[in-house]
């Protein structure tokens, strides 16, 4: 039904006509983000907007260069604005998360539209087949197998494993634990493929990585919310909006096409597939009647 409605959305977005201001669309330098200004550009640049696309930038330097009016428009995650923005260290829900980055940006001239369903956070990921051997769906499930006997090994990059927000607290959220020699850290590029391979049972993930799909692994879920909330959202200054006032509503369209599933196969499709991310992005748009 969400597809049918957005079908009906992008029409009505195209008969209104074509735009006549110049949008400036940012991205960020990896491989998610930049199928996401790509997207975004032809996008825009088919509903008859002049794009310039600006990609491949820092987080901090894109951030900064849209509260000073250089990029207008871009994706963002909320838990990044949250924590690394706004430096709230308060634990809260996804949805609290994003009213609160909503607030506090809106203060910047900073607006947050309508969220996707991508969440693009830490994660715990199994082989699919061996999950559903030991009957595991969530970290819930794992903590309860690990404490009823079984040893499993979870790859782990330094930084999770050390970080005030990694391991050692999830481990006490869930009531269990790996065990030190259990643990094997490795770089974080090493970890999907040593889960891949049957070197380790678990590994650290990012919920959107497109070798989850790719080397069929699943992403256990977080029963407690552990993980903070990264939901993959547009993200335009006011004054653009104000200029532009059909753009809220046709770029809500793309994000309500998004979620964990849909960004990590078209990541796969660059990272894992090797095809070109203009393509990727323009395959995706015409599939959706969005150009």
């Amino acid at each position: 039904m969400k597809h049918l409605m957005t079908g009906f959305l992008t029409a009505a977005l195209f008969a209104t006509g074509s735009a006549s201001a110049d949008i400036t669309v940012g991205g960020k330098n990896f491989t998610e983000q930049q199928i996401l200004a790509s997207m975004t550009t032809q996008y825009l640049e088919a509903l008859g907007y002049d794009v310039d696309t600006r990609a491949g930038m820092g987080s901090a330097v894109l951030r900064r260069a849209q509260e000073n009016g250089q990029i207008d428009l871009y994706w963002e995650y909320t838990g990044t604005s949250l924590i690394t923005y706004n430096k709230v260290t308060e634990k809260l829900s996804p949805e609290e998360t994003y009213a609160r980055v909503k607030q506090l940006d809106a203060e910047k001239g900073l607006v947050w539209l309508e969220p996707s369903e991508a969440n693009n956070t830490y994660a715990l990921a199994m082989r699919r087949d061996d999950a559903e051997a030991r009957d595991i769906d969530s970290i819930a499930d794992l903590a309860d197998t690990i404490n009823g006997g079984e040893a499993l090994t979870f790859a782990s990059n330094a930084e999770f494993y050390a970080r005030d927000d990694g391991l050692r607290p999830l481990q006490e959220t869930y009531g269990f634990e790996f065990g030190r020699p259990n643990i094997k850290r490795m770089d974080f590029g090493l970890t999907l493929p040593a889960l891949r391979d049957e070197q380790v049972d678990v590994s650290i993930a990012y919920s959107t990585d497109g070798r989850i799909p790719a080397y069929d692994l699943v992403v256990l879920d977080d029963n407690e919310q552990f993980f903070p909330n990264y939901a993959l959202t547009p993200v335009a200054r006011q004054e653009t909006l104000d200029e532009n006032p059909e753009l809220a509503e046709q770029m809500n369209a793309i994000s309500a096409l998004l979620d964990d599933e849909i960004m990590a196969s078209l990541n796969a499709s660059v990272d894992v597939e090797g095809d070109n991310i203009e393509d990727v992005a323009h395959d995706f748009l015409v599939e959706h009647d969005l150009i």
